[in-house]
């Protein structure tokens, strides 16, 4: 599948890259990007959640009624569970909610992902680029000439370019990662994926070894 490579002011540069057909033509998984999905997501969790079970709760712990004659249920303390203010039962506790994944079965989502935005059509390819100083107007100027300013977008840089993401981390719906932090949820989660021409070649290299 050969892509143009265009400028990231709009123009065409004459050139094409043709997308590896081992990355981008493959036929896709979809019960791995689902876990690979699941697991970026479980990940993202803290995990910090806590109740109070009736040993941790402070309170009397006076019999609060004689055992019997009451014509009601026994009860011996006012932490108990039935009560307002009492613990909880089984209540959520602090725990990990990451797990590991195969590494060939994340390659194989990555790549399935890819091939899913090369069937829709959603890659564009943009020429090697940097801005002088971080400045909003100018990223915002680079999507409206490539047409996706109304869109989720996924810029993958070659290199970190602290310019580059300094302008683009407050606009809404405008993503930024190099090449070798790409994964699936990202790709999947963007209208257009937006490869810098250098993070082409990179995830080549880092999908096929």
């Amino acid at each position: 599948m050969d892509v143009a490579v265009v400028k990231h002011s709009g123009e065409d540069t004459g050139r094409k890259i043709s997308l590896a057909k081992e990355v981008y033509s493959i036929e896709p998984n979809d019960h791995a990007i689902y876990l690979d999905v699941k697991q970026y997501l479980a990940n993202q969790r803290q995990g910090t959640h806590k109740s109070k079970e009736r040993a941790e709760i402070v309170g009397s712990t006076k019999k609060i009624k004689k055992q019997k004659g009451t014509g009601t249920a026994r009860a011996g303390s006012i932490k108990s569970p039935i009560f307002k203010g009492g613990g909880r039962v089984f209540g959520p506790q602090p725990r990990d909610y990451s797990f590991k994944l195969n590494k060939k079965l994340k390659t194989l989502a990555r790549k399935s992902a890819l091939t899913y935005k090369a069937k829709e059509k959603s890659i564009s390819i943009v020429e090697d680029f940097s801005f002088e100083a971080p400045k909003t107007k100018e990223y915002i100027n680079m999507l409206n000439a490539l047409s996706v300013a109304d869109k989720k977008t996924l810029l993958v840089l070659g290199e970190l370019d602290k310019n580059v993401v300094l302008s683009g981390r407050n606009i809404k719906n405008a993503n930024i990662v190099t090449a070798e932090s790409i994964n699936t949820y990202h790709v999947l989660n963007a209208d257009t994926l937006i490869l810098s021409e250098s993070s082409v070649e990179k995830i080549n290299n880092l999908l096929n070894n």
